[in-house]
């Protein structure tokens, strides 16, 4: 199930006048609870839905719920309270012990789409979103506000814009990753990254490499010499590179085409040893090198089968573009 909201959209688009729609968002929460503020859900008129705002537990009665906007054409605020014994959230045994507030918005041409078809055009360009949601007016008046008036300080959630009450909050593009090397040990992390619903670039140019039909998640396959794509566009827009072409002269050419990105997280395969041997052949030295190197590449997952490998790398990817630590969340691993 795609659970970002451009890949919601891109569903939607292509359906928006031949079914009923509500969007639902998450705008706020207090305690425990599966999903944060921000989360976006699209449902239809055929009992349908995309995303999801809790474990499948209250996606039913949210649907339910959302049968209330097409009838009246208005906004509908939610609230289940998992921390309270008369709630409906409680008799669902669901026990997160928190509070969610949910937002649904019908969603059709008198509002003007609530502006989804830009904030995915936007998006699909690879461009930041701020999107803002009325939660007080009965009827929908989303809006999309200029980025260049915006900044790291400008108060996102639940905030007051005059006389109402708005949900704030910054969408950014699906992560765009290059992997660099289309192997058999690629397969299961072309496989993890598209299950996360990250666009992939896989880039080979060796013949017999990338089979059609091996990475079905690949977004795009280029088969061009590395040396020859440094004016691609993409190159400015990747979040993440994985090298691992197991080929010291096309690893040190990944690695110097990479000087031109501006990727958040760069992982090289192999050990140390074999990284100096592509540095030499690059003629790169790690204190000049325009990103860090995360050399072995990936967390300490343990195990040595390519799957492993995979969710080793894409974890530690995954823990950077997200600004977290990695750490055991219960601490049992400390």
């Amino acid at each position: 199930m795609a659970n970002r909201i451009q890949q919601l959209l891109h569903y939607w688009s292509s359906h928006k006048d031949s079914q009923q729609w509500v969007l639902a968002t998450i705008v706020q929460t207090q305690g425990s609870s599966y999903r944060k503020s921000g989360a976006m859900m699209m449902i239809n008129d055929l009992g349908q839905y995309y995303g999801m705002l809790s474990g499948g537990c209250l996606e039913s009665d949210i649907m339910r719920q959302a049968r209330r906007c097409w009838e009246n054409n208005q906004n509908r605020i939610v609230e289940y309270d998992m921390r309270e014994e008369e709630d409906l959230a409680w008799k669902l045994g669901i026990g997160c012990g928190g509070m969610v507030k949910i937002l649904l918005q019908p969603v059709n041409s008198q509002n003007r789409y609530l502006q989804l078809e830009q904030l995915s055009q936007q998006l699909d360009n690879r461009e930041p979103v701020v999107y803002q949601q009325n939660v007080e007016l009965s009827a929908a008046n989303n809006q999309i506000l200029p980025t260049e008036k915006t900044d790291d300080k400008m108060a996102m959630g639940l905030v007051e814009a005059g006389q109402h009450t708005v949900f704030v909050q910054k969408l950014l593009p699906t992560p765009l990753v290059a992997i660099f090397g289309a192997g058999v040990d690629a397969k299961p992390l072309v496989s993890i990254a598209g299950e996360l619903g990250w666009q992939i670039i896989l880039l080979d140019p060796r013949v017999g490499y990338g089979k059609q039909g091996y990475f079905p998640a690949a977004t795009q396959t280029i088969r061009e010499p590395f040396d020859q794509l440094t004016d691609a566009t993409w190159l400015g827009q990747i979040n993440a590179a994985f090298v691992l072409t197991h080929n010291v002269k096309l690893d040190a050419k990944a690695l110097k085409l990479l000087q031109f990105s501006h990727v958040s997280y760069l992982g090289l395969l192999g050990p140390k040893h074999r990284t100096q041997r592509v540095l030499d052949e690059a003629r790169l030295t790690l204190d000049i090198l325009v990103h860090p190197l995360s050399n072995p590449a990936g967390l300490r997952l343990g195990g040595e089968l390519p799957e492993s490998i995979a969710l080793s790398m894409i974890s530690e990817a995954h823990a950077v573009l997200e600004h977290a630590d990695a750490k055991s969340i219960s601490g049992c691993l400390a």
